[in-house]
């Protein structure tokens, strides 16, 4: 196996487990590794320090896997971390009203670079790493034993690829092609999911609890639901009591699906509207209208995707919670979220304090919203932390 050396002093992270190894790091690499070739970690001194995949191409070299020089990271070895990954969302899946959530979630499970989100009967799988994608077929074969799939789809169509050096991937893996829309439950809502077309892998089922959370407050309230895709937020608002619903997104699909997600639900579809617009735009249209709210659900795309990019994104997420302040009501209720990796929450409470200023209001954050279960946070890798949000008492 080739060895990759770390230079003096290089490898405190490492020994703290923290799985990425940045090319900066390394004083030599002994022989000519392929991209995402397993290799051998070793520090200055020779003593070996973990096993990982390895990429040239990537700022982060090394992906590691493995502490234990006696634990080789063979076949088996990725067979029992899918295992183990499976296993540990059984109980989220065996309530019988969620059939849907994240069954791998990259480094947080030990398997870097790869996304499997469980949508009924189908798998949608994302492979952000060459490292991955080297033994996709012993992954495809475990997924295939432990969860017995209609079908497993590639959403590997992302542009992030290119940093491994990997081109966009798209298509039935295994198994029959989804259909249109995939009727999935979570938290005793049914939704179809359009896994081909869909943003990201076909769902955002990263928001499941703080759905469920918002939904206590909204009984009798308007609501605006801003970014709302396909309907989780609207959705539970309207099975929940809320008096009216508003729902704005730049995307037809997601309004379309929208609406056929009312309708799959028995919900009272007089009580929603649908606005196909970007939402900043809207939002100023609202503002010049004269509209109020008492409920505002904001969740936007990335904005910093990564840490070069937050003052840029910190002017946007402010621009944007000002906006959604002036249109609430004296003590209406603002869920905000971000979901940039590279924002803190202590940094995203002080954007919002800044838009507060901007918009003359005074703020209470009365809950704090953050990802579930099947999203967990590995304590040696704090940047898997990236879901984050805010229930706000606006006045």
């Amino acid at each position: 196996m080739i060895e990759v050396i770390l230079k003096k002093g290089k490898e405190k992270a490492v020994l703290q487990r923290h799985p990425w190894v940045f090319s900066g790091a390394i004083e030599k690499v002994k022989g000519k590794p392929a991209n995402g070739e397993v290799i051998r970690l070793i520090d200055a001194k020779g003593a070996f320090l973990a096993y990982g995949f390895y990429n040239d191409q990537s700022r982060v070299a090394v992906r590691l896997l493995e502490w234990n020089e006696e634990n080789p990271t063979d076949d088996n070895w990725f067979r029992a971390r899918i295992a183990q990954a499976v296993k540990s969302r059984a109980e989220l899946l065996s309530s019988g009203d969620t059939d849907t959530c994240r069954l791998i979630f990259s480094e947080a499970d030990y398997l870097p670079g790869l996304i499997v989100d469980k949508y009924a009967d189908y798998l949608s799988v994302q492979v952000l790493t060459s490292g991955i994608e080297s033994v996709m077929p012993v992954i495809i074969d475990e997924l295939k034993k432990q969860l017995t799939p209609k079908g497993i789809f590639d959403k590997s169509d992302t542009s992030s690829r290119a940093h491994e050096g990997l081109g966009e991937s798209f298509g039935v893996l295994a198994g029959s092609p989804p259909p249109e829309l995939v009727h999935v439950k979570e938290n005793g809502i049914t939704y179809g999911i359009n896994i081909a077309e869909g943003q990201k892998s076909g769902f955002y089922c990263d928001q499941r609890d703080n759905r469920r959370i918002l939904a206590g407050y909204v009984k009798g309230k308007s609501v605006l639901d801003c970014f709302c895709y396909t309907g989780g937020f609207t959705l539970n608002s309207l099975k929940h009591g809320a008096a009216s619903v508003t729902s704005v997104d730049s995307s037809a699909l997601a309004i379309e699906t929208l609406a056929q997600n009312i309708t799959l639900n028995n919900l009272d579809a007089a009580k929603q509207a649908s606005v196909k617009s970007d939402v900043n735009n809207q939002l100023r249209k609202f503002r010049d209208e004269g509209q109020k709210f008492d409920v505002i659900v904001l969740d936007p795309p990335k904005y910093a995707p990564s840490r070069s990019a937050l003052d840029r994104a910190s002017r946007a997420y402010k621009d944007l919670n000002r906006l959604g302040m002036l249109l609430l009501n004296e003590g209406g209720l603002l869920a905000t979220f971000s979901c940039s990796g590279a924002m803190d929450l202590e940094t995203f409470k002080q954007v919002l304090a800044w838009a507060a200023l901007d918009a003359g209001k005074q703020v209470q954050f009365i809950n704090q919203f953050c990802q579930p279960e099947d999203h967990p946070l590995r304590s040696s890798f704090p940047e898997g932390e990236y879901l984050k949000g805010l229930l706000c008492r606006v006045y």
